[in-house]
């Protein structure tokens, strides 16, 4: 959008209401977007912010399922646990929905008969999936299998989560259902697809005038535009009992896809917020629509949700889709199966008022270009290397130290000297170089510039030593607190968007209002003679007992220790093992593939010839440490191109029960090239 927008429309991803928040979850997008928000909001912009929780899909059925309860049970509780965490955590929804709704019902069938009137909409008799033993069909997100692109054992039936490619069930290699374990059987049945396959045209092209987008997300959505086999039509509508019916009179036993109505849910939302005002934030051209979201979500968000909306006409597509990586979680991946994750109620309850803690930890280690992790040893450093011994420092010795000698009134300061004025110079400076940073979506680069702040004021204070000043030279040490307490004030109005409890509570010590962004733009905040109170310590020191305490409650969640062992695939006849050529191989040269975190570009020598293999390993090798390690490959396998690169083979690994990675390594002396029999 080059014109200013008079309008912000702000989404966050709905969450799946089968489960509480973790912090994977505030990483991804909910931090970042409730950061944005905030800082529009005090730019006086007119900001919509909305969410809800996504309460339809197969995983709620397999929730309920799993607990013997009904779906409506299971999206009532779960809602309430999300949104009593997003408020007490202070994400600032103008709304926070829900999508089993009768507003969004309607919003939804509403859309869908709009499509299906215009003929945007196939049917379509194909074969789907059923369950020979639970007698159903089943849905995308009941059926694992091998991912056909990455080899993933574990992927869904209609996206892999380990290469993030959109699948289709049939794509499965060697299908399970989720419901029973058995072999799924195809059998027809009736549905309704978006003809993504005519569309590809005219949403590259809105995809081509978006290059300013993260490199992750542009570059993702131009990988799935120009794959071999492009875009394919996507059913819009799912055999299920639990969902938004499909409003055609053929259709009894059928609901809307789950990808279908989530993003409706968005416009749903502000439907039920604002009513008729609805369509300034969602067909206004100039609106400007930002969705905050994980990068597992980028196709949908990107592609699907903004064809639907093409088909339908009259809305405006989004301008941004700032998606991040994955935060990992003691070097390992966050696993709601295996409980491996830090919950945010838990974590609410268990660290009571620093609230703003777990928002600054994550906002410091955002995924935003790259997977990263969380360790409870880095969120203790953070808060009392940082937080406690550099923001809350400053702060305390500023305001004590006018208590005590200014009994708490801001003394007169006379003519400052240059090296003060430099400073106050830097206040005035840094809300435009901290917007900078936010307008960009870069919240790491403008956290660093706030603390930055901090860093100064306290360096100010040790250099300037009021403490021994205040005897020998008393009017120095009034400049100097009167100086230091502008930077508090700055730091005050500043942090406002990313630690709003501490804001709050220190502006309250300072006497002052939340101030609009514009007018932080100076150097003077807090008069002489203005009266300044002691805030207490803004942040506590967290000991080693606490950290040792979560470290051990983490380990203790884990549902089962003991291996899991995944059940033996179908029986096969020697002749169809004999097909494969298993050899020894050698790797000689290994690097990273690029835009592609999990994959490794390998040359391995055969004896007979050198061969290259692209590997999903990335995240359980580093490639200088390869060169020379023993290798079976699959020599016979068909080579394909993996982001570009071509792959004639493919390695045998091993892997364990939490998803460890290792080589089925023949001999050292085995010479390469022999056969595995």
């Amino acid at each position: 959008m080059s014109t200013k927008p008079s309008r912000y429309t702000v989404t966050a991803a709905l969450p799946y209401a089968n489960g509480p928040v973790h912090i994977g979850h505030l990483a991804g997008c909910f931090i970042p977007s409730d950061i944005y928000a905030r800082y529009l909001r005090k730019k006086g912009e007119d900001v919509l912010f909305v969410c809800g929780t996504d309460e339809h899909g197969a995983a709620i059925n397999m929730k309920a399922q799993a607990e013997g309860t009904s779906p409506r049970e299971i999206v009532d509780r779960y809602h309430g646990i999300i949104k009593d965490s997003f408020d007490k955590i202070g994400v600032s929804f103008d709304i926070f929905s829900r999508t089993s709704n009768k507003t969004h019902h309607e919003t939804a069938q509403a859309f869908f008969k709009e499509l299906y009137d215009k003929g945007s909409l196939e049917e379509k008799v194909t074969e789907q999936y059923f369950d020979p033993e639970a007698q159903q069909f089943i849905a995308d997100r009941y059926i694992i299998g091998e991912c056909p692109n990455c080899h993933y054992e574990e992927a869904y039936g209609d996206q892999c989560e380990n290469c993030g490619r959109s699948l289709s069930p049939t794509d499965l290699i060697n299908p399970k259902s989720k419901l029973s374990g058995s072999t799924p059987v195809l059998k027809e049945t009736k549905h309704w697809f978006l003809p993504l396959d005519h569309l590809s045209g005219k949403i590259k092209s809105y995809i081509e005038s978006h290059k300013d987008w993260k490199p992750n997300v542009y570059g993702q959505c131009m990988s799935w535009l120009d794959a071999g086999d492009g875009l394919q039509a996507r059913s819009m509508t799912r055999d299920l009992d639990w969902g938004v019916p499909v409003p055609l009179p053929d259709a009894e036993g059928k609901v809307l896809y789950v990808w279908f109505d989530a993003p409706i849910g968005y416009i749903s939302a502000t439907k039920e917020l604002l009513g008729d005002k609805w369509e300034d934030y969602w067909c206004k051209e100039d609106t400007k629509l930002v969705h905050f979201i994980g990068k597992d979500n980028i196709v949908f968000h990107c592609i699907i949700f903004p064809a639907m909306l093409m088909e339908h006409g009259g809305f405006h597509l989004a301008d941004d889709v700032p998606a991040n990586e994955f935060l990992n979680l003691e070097g390992k991946k966050i696993s709601t199966s295996r409980n491996w994750a830090v919950w945010l109620h838990e974590y609410l309850e268990d660290f009571q008022g620093q609230e703003d803690v777990l928002r600054y930890v994550l906002t410091a280690t955002a995924p935003e270009s790259k997977d990263n992790d969380f360790t409870w040893k880095d969120f203790q450093t953070r808060n009392n290397s940082e937080l406690v011994a550099i923001l809350g420092n400053f702060i305390n010795r500023v305001l004590v130290l006018v208590q005590k000698y200014y009994e708490g009134k801001l003394p007169e300061y006379g003519v400052l000297p240059s090296s003060d004025l430099e400073i106050l110079g830097a206040l005035k400076t840094a809300p435009a170089d901290i917007a900078q940073s936010l307008e960009k979506y870069r919240f790491r680069e403008a956290l660093g510039k706030l603390m930055a702040l901090a860093r100064l004021g306290n360096k100010y204070l040790a250099d300037e030593e009021p403490w021994k000043k205040v005897k020998t030279d008393p009017e120095r040490t009034a400049q100097i607190l009167f100086v230091a307490s502008q930077i508090s004030a700055q730091l005050a109005q500043l942090m406002e968007p990313f630690m709003p409890f501490t804001a709050e509570k220190l502006r309250n010590a300072l006497g002052l209002k939340s101030l609009p962004w514009a007018e932080c733009a100076k150097e003077i905040f807090l008069a002489s003679g203005s009266e300044i109170q002691t805030a207490g310590h803004l942040f506590q020191k967290i000991e080693d007992v606490v950290i040792e305490a979560q470290i051990q409650k983490l380990e203790d969640s884990k549902t089962d220790t003991s291996p899991k062992y995944e059940a033996l695939k179908e029986e096969i006849q020697f002749e169809d093992f004999s097909k494969l050529d298993l050899r020894v191989g050698e790797i000689i040269k290994a690097e990273k593939v690029k835009k592609a975190d999990k994959l490794l570009h390998l040359e391995v020598d055969l004896g007979f010839e050198k061969r290259s293999i692209v590997s999903g390993i990335a995240e359980h090798f580093k490639p200088e440490e390869l060169a020379g390690t023993k290798v079976t490959v699959v020599a016979n396998l068909a080579p394909r191109k993996l982001r570009g690169v071509l792959s004639a083979g493919m390695i045998l690994m091993a892997e364990d029960s939490n998803g460890k990675l290792s080589f089925t390594s023949p001999p050292a002396d085995m010479p390469n090239g022999s056969i595995v029999r």
